[in-house]
């Protein structure tokens, strides 16, 4: 009896390890958990801050334009590294589009994937998300690179990484428009 009971449970870990892996649910999970884990970055320390130093990056529009990031200099700047197929970077998206409704005039917002644009226009018209979305064209600056996603810097008008974060965090957080008022201020 012991052992019968034991292969159900087995075959209800492996149903369960399927679903997680290989299916929609999965991932919807992925997304739940993240979005339930997620917590606002901190800030850097002044006297730790690195300076990005290099704005020499061009980047593509979601419509085809170049960007020029030499553009973005004197201003706040959030940068994000997504992509669709991401779990933790989908959690964090309802946030980031909220946060660039209420900050998107004031401040200069680049959310960057290295996807083809045809399957990010589609996934954004699925989540209803109107995010200026870029893709490089140039080496991105060393102090922004990143090997994992989703990764996010903030920074200010000199140039400064305020926030540094990889990972899911929640971005629509009093902390951070605490941060972002006080830096489009100064």
């Amino acid at each position: 009896m012991k052992t019968k009971k034991q292969q159900l449970y087995n075959l209800a870990l492996l149903l369960f390890a399927v679903l997680v892996l290989f299916t929609p649910v999965g991932t919807t999970l992925k997304i739940w958990v993240n979005r339930v884990v997620a917590f606002s970055p901190s800030e850097i320390l002044a006297e730790e801050r690195d300076n990005i130093g290099n704005y020499n990056w061009n980047l593509r529009s979601l419509e085809g334009e170049v960007y020029d990031f030499n553009t973005a200099r004197d201003k706040v700047v959030l940068i994000n590294f997504w992509a669709s197929w991401c779990p933790p970077c989908i959690a964090e998206m309802p946030d980031m589009q909220r946060l660039y409704k209420q900050y998107g005039n004031k401040m200069v917002f680049l959310f960057v994937t290295g996807e083809e644009p045809e399957k990010v226009k589609t996934f954004l018209k699925e989540k209803n998300w109107a995010l200026p979305v870029y893709f490089p064209v140039s080496k991105v600056p060393e102090k922004l690179f990143s090997e994992s996603i989703p990764a996010t810097w903030v920074i200010d008008k000199e140039g400064n990484i305020v926030i540094r974060k990889k990972g899911t965090a929640n971005w629509d957080s009093a902390k951070v428009k605490n941060i972002l008022d006080r830096l489009l201020q100064e």
